[in-house]
């Protein structure tokens, strides 16, 4: 069971409470069994595009997506989300963390691996938001 995702980090490695696309940067990870191991670290060249129109722009939203998707990120881990969550489920698994480090979220994201691997694997027009913090919940999201 492998899984590749996208961590939403600022420029110290920490989470921070912003929608994903507002990040400073993705660590991509793979998850598999018991390990976590760094494949990239990106700057997000999108942080700021076309915000000056719309903040949570569609087009920003469908940038980071393409970029991802180049990358076979299969999950987004992030402090929060904005509008543009509507978007990314149809391509992505969403994760709320509540975690500020790495190694605690990716503790925490191995002890739940086979559930969000299990959304990734799925058919589903949508995936299902997964929140995680001294348990997990897994939620629809209102479609567009």
């Amino acid at each position: 069971m492998e899984l590749v995702v996208a961590f939403a980090l600022n420029s110290e490695n920490q989470f921070e409470k912003k929608h994903f696309g507002d990040a400073e940067k993705y660590n991509i990870y793979t998850l598999k069994d018991d390990n976590c191991v760094l494949i990239s670290e990106e700057t997000n060249t999108f942080k700021d595009l076309d915000e000056t129109h719309v903040h949570g722009s569609k087009k920003k939203g469908e940038s980071i997506i393409q970029f991802l998707k180049s990358k076979d990120v299969s999950a987004l881990v992030s402090k929060q989300f904005g509008a543009n969550i509507k978007i990314i489920s149809k391509h992505f698994v969403p994760v709320i963390i509540h975690d500020e480090s790495i190694q605690e979220v990716t503790n925490t994201l191995l002890k739940h691996l086979k559930w969000v691997h299990e959304e990734s694997q799925s058919q589903a027009e949508n995936y299902k938001l997964f929140s995680i913090n001294n348990g997990i919940l897994k939620s629809v999201i209102d479609k567009v």
